[in-house]
């Protein structure tokens, strides 16, 4: 079965930039697509972005347009997340996982965005 392990979260502040990390055990060529999603407390685990087994098709969300992007290094069976620009409204814990049937989710890292 195949897990998820995220990294890179931390506290940053509004317009600053982070790279999360996911590493993947397991093939992940066996994954048609994965997602990054995030959550906060008292909400639903929402997707931010997802990529496809060959990353040829990427989608994102709104508010993810233009500030994220997502990637894959599948010589390292690891997948990323590019922040740019963060806003305050993207303090969350940030998990990854397969798209659109989620496996079992990690720990997640947690993403602040704070003056």
């Amino acid at each position: 079965q195949v897990q998820f392990v995220e990294s890179g979260g931390g506290r940053v502040q509004p317009g600053g930039s982070l790279r999360l990390s996911c590493a993947v055990s397991g093939s992940i060529f066996s994954l048609g697509y994965m997602g990054w999603y995030r959550q906060t407390p008292g909400q639903a685990r929402d997707l931010v972005a997802r990529i496809s087994r060959d990353d040829s098709d990427t989608y994102y969300v709104d508010f993810a347009k233009g500030r994220f992007t997502i990637s894959t290094d599948r010589a390292k069976n690891t997948m990323y997340l590019q922040m740019n620009n963060l806003e305050l409204e993207d303090t969350a814990v940030y998990y990854c996982n397969a798209y659109p049937e989620p496996s079992d989710w990690g720990q997640g890292t947690q993403v602040t965005v704070a003056s």
